[in-house]
């Protein structure tokens, strides 16, 4: 199981693990910055790969800020083994995320941030973004790198596959078929669709997003507004809203 480092945009560095059995890849990103962010932590399991890969990069104890979108293994599973090894760094999440899951779970008490609120690391600013239900979970969030236009967007538009670290090609077509598989499998309903779904897309789509960081699959170049109206009008054909 190999993890890998991408440069995916001027100090944003993309690493990627990919787990043949479930035929999908892991990954986290890391900002290099005054106060390093590291988006995603990877299951505890994959901390010693993750871990390593960050080293290639920085020292992984400079580790500042540590986001996810919601509480899951692989969005902040190994988020106590960075907390360990990181004397400084703090979880960013929403007020839902630290009051029923990151306040008890976490070894250190959240940085907690308000819709819109700016998390700022040196070079680089990042707005918060409360997301409920989007990609899923109650406490999701997402943030904005407003400098690179960069939206770490988590499970939204995932697909399978070894695929490259970041490609121009329409990510709604991969995300339709991995979407179309799932919900004819065990893993039906991971994708849910809400009263505020269509209006989540939409505000997202209004940043105008030209790099979207994508957990599962590649990160995508280009119009990412476009990409995610389209990914909006896909879900609710899919999903039956249509």
């Amino acid at each position: 199981m190999e993890t890998r480092v991408d440069e995916i945009a001027p100090d944003l560095f993309r690493i990627s693990t990919y787990i043949a059995k479930v035929r999908l890849q892991f990954n986290q990103f890391l900002v290099r910055d005054d106060e390093p962010l590291l988006y995603h932590t990877g299951m505890r399991r994959m901390f010693p790969q993750v871990r390593a890969a960050v080293a290639k990069i920085i020292d992984p104890a400079s580790i500042r800020w540590i986001g996810f979108s919601h509480f899951e293994a692989d969005e902040c599973g190994a988020l106590n083994e960075w907390l360990s090894l990181a004397p400084h760094a703090e979880p960013v999440c929403g007020v839902v995320g630290a009051a029923v899951n990151i306040n008890d779970f976490a070894e250190r008490r959240a940085r907690v941030m308000a819709d819109g609120e700016i998390l700022a690391t040196g070079s680089r600013s990042f707005r918060f973004l409360v997301t409920p239900q989007v990609p899923h979970a109650w406490d999701a969030t997402l943030l904005f790198e407003e400098t690179g236009k960069t939206l770490f967007c988590s499970d939204l538009f995932l697909h399978t596959g070894d695929v490259a670290p970041v490609t121009g090609d329409d990510p709604v077509v991969r995300a339709r078929q991995a979407l179309v598989e799932f919900q004819a499998g065990p893993l039906a309903d991971s994708i849910p669709y809400t009263p505020f779904t269509a209006a989540t897309l939409a505000r997202l789509a209004e940043l105008g997003p030209r790099l979207l960081a994508v957990m599962h699959g590649s990160s995508h170049a280009g119009d990412g507004g476009h990409a995610l109206r389209e990914l909006a009008g896909m879900l609710a054909a899919v999903l039956g809203h249509g």
